[in-house]
């Protein structure tokens, strides 16, 4: 991989003018001040190789903090008789790591323009260490729950940098390629829960059920590794601000919670069945495989078809919009949850993976559709309010840089609802067939919501949610809905020019 530093951004020529910008503070190091993605000349010079070098090291680190965030969905299936755990206490070792990293994402996305896309990934790749040294020291038969608990909290902090690298790749990736970018580095990030697992497996069967604490220790050379890499090789750009009132005015937008609560649904469904299904094969179907080595065979395929079919949705939301995409993965999403459900009671094991693999392989699709909503909302929204197309492009990548840590946050949160739902569904029931139901009716609940808002041919659906001036769209439609959603790569074309 060839290196390009910053002054490589100074030393050549644009085609064509820099758009007007507010003057910031001067910086030193590896900060890019001149950053324009939508300027054609500038991209195809310039910009496209130093923004392809940065995703690269983007996913590596998101990657590897995925890993260490998931590691217990694997370390729970070891805990057998001599850890003294039942499977609610297990559930909940699942739940803390999922809520931690929920609650994280919010001010990792910020710390991205505080302190810069490079340097906030060096910090958050070193705090990896912390949980996985945690774990390699103190787990082992005998350990009080309570540690356990506290260990679990800590892996919180790979939950984050989900965030943190999604914020910083939007910022690098012009409006037409932020779906397919986004995608990318969301599924190679995803990519490290089935890891995880495929680590845990080898590790495992190569030293027996009783160390599983070797797994942390294999990921402490690769945390060393990733914060180095982002040293050496990534840069900050510096035409992001750290703007306090960005969270506030993304708050105050309606379009805000309903993407949240789309991507709650998609990705907090990925998130959480990766978590939990080892261990609801193991409760559900456990005489059937007689040991965890054996599970976690099975365990792993889901988030990693989950993780590569990711991009692939936030291509194709590229090329037909996201609205459109996101709306038929719900629908399918439902009938997966009804095949599981239909596994479920008739006790079928291969029906039951099946139908779980799908769920997780369009939850993944869905990951990455409802991603690319989030800067088309606001690119559509600036572009009918705004005339200054510079200012219009600086309004939207504050927004989106608000909305896309939010909707981290809410759809991280969606991993501990599922934990919960199918902790609750096995006290109450002795199956999960509880939480399948409510998985059903949220998704059933997210094709309405998406349909109304955005996809309904009549109405004022989307226009009622803003106060933003009405205007007139050449396709007779809302411009909301026919522009950056329904059109998805068209309308990122049009506002860039």
């Amino acid at each position: 991989m060839s290196t390009v530093h910053s002054s490589d951004v100074r030393s050549e020529r644009p085609a064509s003018p820099a758009p007007a910008r507010p003057e910031g503070r001067r910086r030193t190091g590896r900060w890019i001040a001149d950053w324009r993605p939508e300027d054609p000349a500038f991209w195809a010079g310039t910009g496209a190789r130093i923004a392809r070098r940065n995703l690269v090291l983007s996913v590596l680190t998101e990657h590897i903090g995925f890993s260490v965030w998931t590691m217990w969905s694997v370390l729970v299936l070891f805990l057998g008789p001599a850890y003294h755990i039942d499977p609610a206490g297990k559930f909940t070792l699942t739940t803390v790591p999922a809520l931690v990293g929920s609650a994280l994402r919010l001010p990792y996305t910020f710390a991205v323009t505080r302190f810069g896309g490079r340097n906030w990934t060096v910090v958050s790749a070193l705090l990896l260490l912390v949980p996985a040294g945690v774990v390699a020291a103190v787990l082992r038969p005998g350990v009080p729950y309570s540690t356990l608990v506290v260990a679990a909290a800590l892996a919180g902090v790979g939950g984050g940098n989900f965030a943190s690298s999604m914020t910083n790749v939007n910022a690098f990736y012009p409006q037409r390629l932020k779906g397919r970018a986004l995608g990318v580095n969301a599924g190679g990030g995803n990519l490290g829960v089935a890891v995880v697992q495929l680590v845990g497996l080898a590790v495992l069967a190569a030293s027996g059920a009783g160390h599983p604490r070797l797994i942390a220790g294999v990921y402490l050379p690769l945390i060393v590794l990733a914060a180095l890499s982002a040293v050496l090789f990534m840069d900050n750009l510096g035409t992001g601000s750290s703007d306090r009132r960005a969270i506030r005015d993304a708050c105050r937008e309606p379009h805000t919670w309903i993407v949240s609560v789309l991507y709650l649904a998609t990705f907090g469904s990925f998130i959480g069945f990766g978590f939990a299904f080892g261990q609801v094969l193991q409760v559900q179907f456990g005489a059937e495989f007689g040991s965890p080595v054996r599970a976690a065979y099975l365990t792993f395929l889901g988030p990693l078809l989950g993780s590569l079919v990711r991009p692939a949705g936030g291509a194709l939301a590229d090329r037909l919009g996201g609205a459109w995409v996101t709306f038929w993965t719900f629908v399918a999403m439902a009938a997966g949850a009804g095949l599981v459900l239909l596994a479920s009671r008739q006790h079928s094991l291969p029906l039951f993976v099946t139908g779980f693999v799908i769920l997780f392989v369009l939850s993944g699709f869905g990951n990455g559709s409802t991603y690319k909503m989030i800067p088309a909302i606001f690119h559509g929204q600036s572009a009918r309010i705004q005339p200054d197309p510079a200012r219009a492009e600086a309004e939207a990548r504050r927004l989106s840089g608000a909305v896309i840590g939010i909707a981290g946050a809410v759809g991280a949160f969606g991993g501990v609802l599922v934990n919960v739902a199918f902790r609750q569904s096995f006290l109450t029931y002795h199956s999960g067939d509880g939480a399948y139901l409510a998985f059903i009716a949220c998704y059933l609940l997210c094709c309405a919501v998406t349909w109304i808002v955005y996809l309904r041919p009549s109405g004022r659906a989307a226009g009622a949610l803003t106060t933003d001036p009405p205007t007139t769209d050449p396709l007779g439609a809302d411009p909301l809905r026919a522009d950056p959603l329904r059109a998805g790569a068209r309308s990122g074309r049009r506002v860039a020019g």
